[in-house]
């Protein structure tokens, strides 16, 4: 099984639409309060096809349709999945070289399988809340200083 979808490209705007619709009529369904939901598909021939669906799953779907109705690509990656280096900087939305730099300093940890890096995605995920978090520190920082300084702002 593929463990990440990366989009190519944007939504369409047929896509955006179509998303924007389907996600209001899914937050609909999404108001029961029922553990799993029935839909029906139908083919081109008409053949119906019932389907269950746990409500969890549908959360989901609904804020892919969500990202999607405000025209945003959206990847999928199970929390226990490992990337690649690409993959991984695609994340985080930095370079690849950037990447293997933070993994060899031991910033995010990795393994290798055979000569190529692995990194698991909760890892990934855990480096991001760590910086994230120093970011707005030091923001805080900053704007606290401002305001002593009477900079006005």
């Amino acid at each position: 099984m593929n463990t990440s979808t990366f989009p190519k490209t944007l939504p369409s705007a047929e896509d955006i639409a179509l998303a924007r619709e389907s996600g209001r009529v899914l937050s609909t369904v999404l108001q029961t309060r029922a553990e799993t939901h029935q839909i029906d598909f139908h083919d081109e021939q008409g053949t119906v096809r019932t389907v269950s669906i746990p409500t969890s799953a549908l959360r989901l779907l609904l804020d892919v349709l969500t990202e999607i109705g405000r025209g945003n690509a959206v990847s999928i990656i199970p929390i226990h999945a490992e990337l690649t280096t690409q993959e991984a900087a695609d994340v985080l939305n930095v370079s690849r070289p950037f990447l293997v730099q933070l993994l060899e300093q031991g910033e995010i940890p990795f393994h290798k399988v055979g000569t190529h890096r692995r990194v698991r995605y909760q890892d990934l995920i855990d480096y991001k809340n760590r910086i994230d978090a120093k970011r707005r520190k030091a923001l805080e920082e900053l704007a606290a200083q401002a305001q002593e300084l009477g900079m006005g702002y």
